[in-house]
């Protein structure tokens, strides 16, 4: 079982400040999610597999090192998990993008699926899945089990802001995931919203209230 690990790295600790301020607008809260998930994408690509190589320059010839191993795809949660696309893809521009739909219920704060649309060789890629929040952690472990019913074995889970029920939760129920927080907060609330979190992170990037 691998514990989570929060990245503390100033540029994200900074940019996570911006987002928490009820008065970052829509433009700024988009802009700053990128940076964080592409910041993010650094530090959880870090133990990619490496190949040695022999490269021509235009003094020698040099052996150096390129990835190797399984191909990456992106699973954002829709919707707020599309906010996170673009700064990974900024870093892995050849990585495939797939998207899980996910809503909660209003009363009894459960997951339902109502999209999923995948690369057709999602199996043979290591998946990193995105979600700004993570909350109870219901959408998330549906999410990844989803994927795991659908063959893929090597998934990491990128989130920014953290709940601890939702990291003891998803933990629990999928201990082989590896997951990358950027803030551990201090719990939820009565309506399952993370405290202090950010809000609502869906609409604050699509300004949508």
């Amino acid at each position: 079982m691998a514990a989570p690990i929060i990245l503390d790295h100033p540029l994200i600790q900074h940019n996570i400040s911006l987002l928490r301020d009820k008065n970052t607008g829509s433009k700024d809260f988009r802009e700053l999610v990128s940076e964080i998930a592409m910041l993010m994408c650094y530090e959880a690509t870090r133990d990619l597999p490496l190949k040695e190589v022999e490269i021509e320059t235009p003094v020698a010839v040099a052996r150096t090192n390129v990835i190797s191993g399984l191909k990456l795809a992106f699973v954002p949660i829709l919707r707020a998990g599309l906010g996170m696309v673009e700064g990974m893809l900024a870093l892995v521009p050849a990585a495939k993008v797939g998207h899980i739909g996910m809503y909660r219920d209003p009363e009894t704060f459960e997951p339902h699926e109502y999209y999923c649309k995948l690369p057709a060789d999602i199996a043979k890629r290591e998946v990193i899945v995105l979600d700004p929040m993570l909350a109870t952690g219901g959408s998330a472990i549906d999410a990844i089990t989803q994927l795991k019913k659908r063959g893929v074995t090597q998934i990491k889970f990128l989130c920014i802001i953290a709940a601890p029920e939702g990291l003891d939760a998803l933990t629990a129920a999928h201990p082989d995931v590896q997951i990358y927080a950027a803030a551990k907060d201090e719990c939820l609330n009565d309506h399952k919203y993370i405290v202090p979190g950010l809000g609502d992170a869906g609409d604050r990037i699509f300004g949508t209230k």
